[in-house]
């Protein structure tokens, strides 16, 4: 029972991450596209998200998906386009 409970843990941390790889291009298009078309947002605002969203592309390059989906998440939220 509790090998068969490893065996799943480590099915599922192997699979999460790739899951992450690919929400990251999502997400970075969704913040550039909200960007483009938010008229609301005043040019610190603007810059602060555009800073976001590079930081998120640059994370996903390095490689780091969670930290990269953490600061997309913050750039969607500040144009009013996170889900949670």
């Amino acid at each position: 029972m509790i090998k068969r409970l490893f065996a799943v843990a480590a099915v599922a941390v192997l699979f999460s991450g790739p899951a992450l790889a690919g929400g990251c291009p999502m997400a970075v298009k969704a913040a550039a596209d909200g960007l483009a078309q938010n008229t609301s947002l005043s040019a610190e605002q603007k810059t602060e998200v555009q800073s976001q969203i590079d930081q998120g592309a640059k994370q996903h390059a390095d490689g780091d998906h969670s930290a990269s989906m953490a600061t997309l998440k913050m750039a969607l939220h500040t144009l009013g386009l996170d889900k949670s």
